[in-house]
């Protein structure tokens, strides 16, 4: 039973959502992926102008939370990307180091934990299966289309549960 009292949550994904990784998406395409040196460029990313307007847009109606499947070592980096990009202050929830489930998995997982008792307004994600999985489970969706889709980037989400 969600709590009317509380606002509305807007949930938000990063990675191409609400930053660029076009400039790191070069340690995904070797083999093996470079997965150190693509965290480690992620305070690098560039701000997408529509992900983050909508964020800020969303703050004045929901409290804004971060869901990513950056994993929680990134947390320092996030954080201090996040402020330095004057992003709203919210939750960030990140997976677990060692979980390699999907990102549709462990994002429907948390999302489901956070409408227990708080209405979840819209989740914004650039995933399509993440997509699809949260409107099957009766979430309310925005699609982050506003960035080329890797297929590096979609097959460690789905099959590496790396990001």
């Amino acid at each position: 039973m969600t709590d009317s009292s509380k606002r509305p949550l807007a949930v938000f994904d990063l990675d191409n959502t609400l930053a660029d990784t076009a400039h790191r998406q070069r340690f995904l395409e070797r083999r093996p992926r470079d997965w150190d040196a693509f965290f480690a460029a992620a305070p690098q990313d560039p701000p997408l102008a529509e992900g983050v307007r909508l964020a800020r847009d969303s703050a004045r109606e929901c409290e804004v939370v971060y869901l990513t499947g950056r994993p929680e070592r990134c947390r320092r980096d996030t954080l201090d990307w996040l402020e330095a990009h004057g992003l709203p202050a919210g939750p960030v929830h990140m997976r677990r180091d060692a979980d390699r489930r999907p990102a549709r998995t462990t994002k429907l997982e948390v999302l489901r934990r956070l409408a227990r008792d708080r209405e979840i307004r819209v989740l914004v994600d650039d995933d399509e299966l993440v997509c699809l999985d949260a409107e099957r489970a009766g979430f309310p969706v925005v699609r982050a289309r506003w960035t080329a889709p890797s297929a590096d980037l979609a097959d460690a989400q789905e099959r590496e549960g790396r990001t």
